[in-house]
């Protein structure tokens, strides 16, 4: 335990120390900060030049407009004479009766094995935590997927899918066989 003299003493010292840095310290000090304050130059690099904007003609003067009602009348009038061609890959899916599985979207669907059956490939598939079986000629997905091909490590399908002009088109997906975590 430190006593009252020695506290005293302790402060004494301590005032001492704060007194020994005498103003000539302090006054080499600022002149030191002072030389290199002149002496210490910043460099800034030059700023490249900015690139000159130059104009160009608007040269479509004679063609149609994008957003006009010229424009929307052409697409309408080829819309009109292309349906039948488009929907020929559509009308039988819309007629017929709609599987379970059509009702997830196909990232939904995760394959978690494969079997023979009746010695048929038949693949097995995990949909909200519910099992299903899937043989070829059944539908997978929200985009008439139509199984073509089961096989041990995948399943190939028949899509019918709208491109960007709206015409249905076909695309092949696959589904492959995903190892369970536990």
């Amino acid at each position: 335990m430190i006593t009252r003299h020695q506290r005293f003493a302790l402060c004494l010292f301590s005032l001492s120390l704060v007194a020994a840095c005498s103003s000539s310290d302090v006054e080499q000090l600022q002149q030191w900060m002072t030389e290199q304050r002149n002496q210490t130059r910043p460099r800034v690099a030059r700023l490249p030049e900015p690139t000159k904007f130059t104009p160009q003609a608007y040269t479509q003067e004679g063609v149609v407009e994008p957003f006009s009602n010229q424009k929307l009348a052409q697409v309408l009038k080829r819309d009109d004479a292309q349906p039948a061609a488009s929907s020929a890959l559509i009308a039988p899916e819309l007629a017929r009766r709609k599987q379970p599985l059509e009702a997830s979207p196909l990232d939904a669907v995760v394959m978690v094995g494969s079997l023979i059956r009746a010695g048929q490939p038949v693949a097995l598939v995990r949909v909200d935590n519910l099992l299903y079986q899937v043989r070829v000629g059944n539908y997978l997905g929200q985009n008439y997927g139509k199984v073509t091909k089961v096989s041990e490590t995948g399943i190939s399908l028949r899509e019918i899918v709208q491109d960007a002009a709206g015409e249905w088109m076909q695309r092949t997906a696959t589904l492959q066989l995903q190892e369970v975590s536990k």
